[in-house]
């Protein structure tokens, strides 16, 4: 398997698929980069280099005791684009993937990227505090923490049948293949290192990140997202980037990588296309 060996001797597993303008893809939580064959198939097939890693401790890639928080996670994406040597790059975050993003950008700059795009993405910061009073309250991670320990299967089972996708909505069509996906991606992971992601998602404050932002930026968001709810994260988000382009979509739910994948694939084609 493709894969790369950074500073602390952590090695992270990454697919690269075409040849063109390189697309760097971050996966959410507590998926793999699998999360986005859709898109990287779609794209690849159109001209591009598509190009998406297991997050540490995610997946294929190593699960070391330690590093399982945002400036690491962000530091292992520079050293995979340095590795590859990547320039010109368009980078695309889903949930958690948004933060890496972010955090890519506030910690190394934009000296290597063409633009970035934001996907149900957690920034600026998913909880609520003094400051940030349209977050979620601490109970709602506490509450994922606890299923975590208590029955880590399970609890990604109930995520995928439940609010990720939307399948807990009145009409809405259960996808058993997507379900099982999201399991098998999840069970990939390391329990440590998943259970820390919480924290990292969760409590990472992602606003002066976004002030760096200086590049293109598109960010896709639905309106009936009951994981990363639309008015702490891309309402907000969209003010703090310069210059973004936000594109809500009526009724979407926080798997849109999957559930919405041709309208997504198009709106990523149009702004590569740009």
């Amino acid at each position: 398997m493709p894969t790369i060996t950074t500073r602390d001797k952590t090695q992270i597993y990454f697919k690269d698929w075409g040849s063109g303008q390189p697309v760097v893809f971050s996966h959410g939580w507590p998926l793999t980069a699998d999360a986005w064959e859709d898109q990287m198939l779609f794209l690849a097939e159109r001209g591009y280099r598509c190009i998406a890693h297991d997050r540490r401790g995610h997946g294929r890639s190593g699960q070391p005791w330690i590093g399982n928080e945002m400036d690491t996670y962000a530091d292992d994406l520079a050293e995979l684009v340095r590795a590859l040597e990547l320039t010109d790059a368009v980078h695309v975050g889903h949930s958690t993937g948004g933060g890496e993003v972010a955090r890519y950008v506030g910690r190394h700059g934009t000296g290597r990227v063409a633009k970035t795009v934001l996907i149900g993405a957690v920034p600026p910061l998913m909880l609520r505090t003094a400051g940030n009073p349209g977050g979620l309250p601490m109970e709602v991670f506490d509450g994922i923490r606890a299923a975590s320990l208590a029955d880590r299967s399970q609890l990604y089972k109930d995520l995928a049948a439940g609010p990720f996708f939307g399948f807990n909505r009145p009409g809405a069509k259960p996808s058993q293949g997507m379900i099982d996906s999201f399991w098998m991606q999840g069970m990939m992971g390391g329990h440590k290192n998943t259970f820390d992601c919480i924290r990292a998602f969760s409590e990472t404050d992602f606003t002066e990140d976004l002030r760096k932002f200086d590049v293109p930026t598109l960010i896709l968001h639905g309106d009936q997202d009951q994981v990363v709810p639309i008015g702490a994260s891309a309402l907000m988000s969209a003010k703090l980037v310069r210059g973004a382009t936000l594109k809500v979509y009526p009724g979407g739910d926080h798997g849109l990588p999957q559930t919405h994948k041709d309208q997504i694939n198009r709106d990523l084609l149009e702004f590569l296309g740009a």
